[in-house]
């Protein structure tokens, strides 16, 4: 595949990834998803092949590369197993991701190299009740007591937060609140903190071996100094790793269409009616024109975007668009692969239900359809 956005050093990074996605994850992706199961011994993997942190300084734990690389890795284990790439997803950009860009030095050389070994991951604590697109509808609270935060409240629908690989959370909190105007703030919580509650939510319909945690905070005491950044600068802080993580979930769309659409090319070479592969039908080929158009569309926007926030330049807007395509064309990519499978595509056993299912949140997660287009609406000038 050429791609102006590729160097010699991505295509090592995505042999590398596709060779333990084939080989390491599609053996489990089944039983996993069935068992609702996050594997703890697959992110361990992912830590030791250098995927945590891809994008960090040596001296943290990282490889020293670019965004590039790490969604290249997301999109090749997407290709394969929808939860292990969130897993990864996450981690990177909502978990490392505001630690690297807006902490202390201090909390740098804390945490930043035990969250790239793979014995832990880090959550990104936004999501409550009443906030969700409206980031600001934040109302758990941090309340500065002598040399401590006191943190009160909930968290809802948080990745990466309540396995035993779960380190902490970034949280959003309110920490002073005058005349109904608030001050909103971001705080690091350590799993371990007393009164930090972690419930695995289960029963989900898409990615099932990921983890996912309702989060409750009763009168927890955190370290003065477990401010992540300035007063006040909570909205700033996630709605900026908002941008990063959009690239992350694009990523993931890119890469289950990719894995769907490959699904489907090679059921419909061996599955034969009237005679000959219905590949050769024209309905069908048709189809799969389409879908490797979207792919290849939705891959140069999205390197576009990660070119640009590589380079130093602004890459909001991009971002925003880039995830909505992808994740759009996902759902599209996985409904029509499922239909070429035909009755063969709505079976437990078959891969590409399991794409099907997976494909739903990501028109959800990380700004709805709807969010992104008011962004991207706003950028345009509207």
């Amino acid at each position: 595949m050429r791609n102006p956005y590729i160097r010699e050093n991505h295509n090592r990074i995505r042999e590398k990834v596709k060779e333990f996605a084939e080989k390491e994850v599609r053996p489990l992706a089944f039983e996993l998803d069935e068992k609702e199961e996050f594997s703890t011994h697959l992110t361990k993997r992912m830590g030791e092949l250098g995927l945590f942190g891809i994008y960090l300084p040596k001296k943290y734990g990282g490889q020293q590369t670019d965004y590039l690389s790490l969604l290249i890795a997301i999109e090749e284990i997407a290709k394969v197993d929808a939860s292990q790439a969130s897993t990864l997803a996450a981690h990177n950009s909502l978990g490392i991701g505001p630690i690297y860009y807006f902490g202390t030095e201090d909390q740098k050389e804390k945490y930043l190299p035990q969250l790239t070994s793979g014995n832990f991951v880090w959550a990104f604590g936004l999501t409550e009740d009443n906030a969700g697109s409206d980031s600001r509808g934040t109302e758990s609270t941090g309340d500065l007591l002598d040399d401590n935060w006191i943190i009160n409240g909930s968290k809802k629908f948080i990745s990466n937060a309540s396995s035993n690989s779960s380190l902490g959370v970034s949280l959003q909190v309110v920490t002073a609140n005058d005349n109904g105007k608030k001050e909103l703030s971001a705080i690091l919580v350590e799993r371990s903190t007393e009164g930090f509650e972690a419930e695995p939510i289960k029963r989900k319909m898409m990615w099932r071996a990921s983890d996912t945690a309702q989060l409750n905070f009763t009168n927890c005491k955190v370290p003065k100094q477990n401010l992540l950044g300035n007063l006040g600068e909570g909205s700033r802080i996630m709605l900026q790793t908002l941008d990063s993580g959009r690239l992350t979930i694009a990523a993931m769309g890119l890469g289950l269409a990719q894995g769907a659409y490959e699904l489907a090319l090679s059921y419909s070479k061996k599955r034969e009616q009237f005679g000959k592969p219905i590949s050769k039908f024209q309905a069908i080929s048709f189809k799969l024109a389409d879908m490797a158009t979207k792919i290849e569309a939705a891959r140069n926007l999205l390197y576009h975007a990660c070119w640009l926030k590589d380079n130093g330049h602004e890459f909001g807007k991009e971002a925003a668009m880039a995830k909505l395509y992808c994740s759009e064309i996902a759902q599209e990519i996985a409904n029509e692969a499922v239909q070429i499978h035909g009755a063969h595509g709505l079976i437990k056993e078959s891969e590409v239900e399991r794409f099907y299912r997976d494909q739903r949140i990501l028109q959800i997660g990380e700004g709805t359809s709807e969010i992104l287009k008011l962004v991207i609406s706003r950028h345009i000038g509207c």
